[in-house]
């Protein structure tokens, strides 16, 4: 059977940039919303109020001439003057006082977000192939690029493995087995490992703690200190739980969670006071292990019984009842499109925003020009715009992404590649 019409019939229907032009669209339509609701406020130091966001949107490509008229801009025009092809976002921000009482919302100028060609925010998106033709544009042009500096550039879809999933293996160097998993929550990801060691010692390791913390210790750490309570966490296996024995032994003299997490305050604040490290080990465990389950207190006890799941199935692999996980297998792999991408150096551009807003209105308020009858514009005077602006376009146009990536964003060559 010639399968060639059905492949074409799919390309002529969807095109071959779609998954992009989706990707964008959905951070677009709902991927700039949930970033303003995760950060919600900005908490000021002084006591007069506190700043709320509200609903955030975007208008249409526009340009500032010198004399400070605007017009509509196409990307055509970006091409010939070197421009950057970019809509307004605005954000509903609103004074919270201390008594939780809002007052009327503004919507503020934040900054100029780069358009994807042919999605919901471009001009081009709703045009047939005359109109296209007039405005300069090639119909069979597909989008799915950006156009920054009179460049056009193609965000590089990136293969990872997939977030929030077990995968075991064998260490040949140290001949263990080890389950990990990329434990991510709101951009941030953290490797969290549990290790079986030649001896039958399980430890684990996660970010801002040194070295790694016995299984038992951090499971102690988490509100299960019973012994029997911590084997039944990771099987039912009698088997299993043999291999759970020696461990057991070498944490009896920890026999409450305020122990354990000592044991974890001493590796993160070296010759600190108890309480001060008791501090430090709880904010360690609740915000950068296994984030994903949640940030709070009350989520320890369903990190400790994921703890579990991880130590039965390193377990299981030492014992040949599990294979090794194929990472290079797809199910264990995911593709992070331009939407994605976006969506993370967004939240990283905004979160440096809201800094820059808390100190502009606390070093307004110091100077003592703080009105209180006027605090929308007190808000809006506080916004630099070209903060948000400059982080993102600068990460499109080098191709530098936050956390050490490069050549995500490349210049295009639709000859080519289209």
């Amino acid at each position: 059977m010639d399968g060639w019409p059905v492949i074409k019939s799919f390309f002529e229907a969807k095109g071959f940039v779609r998954q992009h032009l989706d990707s964008y669209n959905d951070f677009i339509t709902r991927g700039l919303q949930e970033i303003i609701d995760e950060i919600g406020t900005i908490e000021t130091d002084f006591d007069e109020f506190n700043v709320k966001f509200g609903k955030i949107s975007h208008g249409n490509p526009v340009i500032k001439e010198a004399d400070g008229s605007k017009r509509v801009l196409y990307p055509s025009e970006c091409r010939l003057r070197g421009l950057t092809y970019s809509v307004p976002i605005y954000l509903e921000m609103c004074a919270e006082s201390p008594d939780g009482e809002l007052s009327d919302p503004a919507e503020v100028f934040i900054g100029d977000l780069p358009v994807m060609l042919k999605s919901v925010s471009c001009i081009l998106s709703n045009k047939d192939d005359q109109d296209l033709v007039n405005l300069g544009e090639d119909p069979n042009d597909p989008g799915g690029y950006f156009i920054v500096n009179g460049t056009e550039k193609v965000i590089v879809a990136i293969e990872d493995l997939a977030p929030n999933r077990v995968l075991v293996e064998h260490d040949d160097r140290t001949d263990s087995c080890i389950a990990k998993v990329f434990s991510t929550r709101q951009g941030f990801r953290s490797l969290v490992k549990v290790e079986r060691k030649r001896d039958g010692m399980l430890d684990v390791s996660f970010p801002s703690v040194p070295g790694k913390i016995p299984f038992v210790v951090l499971m102690k750490s988490l509100g299960i200190t019973s012994d029997q309570d911590i084997v039944m966490a990771v099987s039912g296996d009698q088997e299993i739980q043999k291999e759970l024995l020696d461990n057991l032994e070498n944490s009896m003299e920890i026999s409450d969670e305020q122990g354990a997490l000592d044991v974890i305050g001493k590796k993160v604040a070296i010759g600190q006071l108890q309480e001060y490290r008791l501090k430090r080990a709880e904010d360690s465990v609740d915000r950068y292990l296994l984030p994903h389950i949640g940030t709070d207190r009350e989520d320890r006890l369903r990190k400790a019984y994921y703890l579990g799941i991880m130590a039965e199935r390193v377990i299981e692999l030492a014992l040949g009842k599990r294979a090794e996980d194929d990472k290079d297998h797809y199910t264990n792999k995911r593709w992070k499109l331009a939407g994605e991408l976006l969506k993370n150096l967004f939240r990283l551009s905004f979160i440096q925003l809201t800094r820059d807003i808390k100190y502009q209105l606390e070093r307004t308020y110091a100077r003592g020009r703080y009105d209180s009858t006027r605090q929308s514009e007190f808000i809006r005077k506080s916004v630099r715009s070209d903060v948000l602006t400059e982080r993102i376009r600068h990460a499109i146009a080098t191709g530098s992404w936050p956390g050490g990536r490069t050549e995500i964003g490349r210049a295009s060559c639709r000859e080519r590649v289209f």
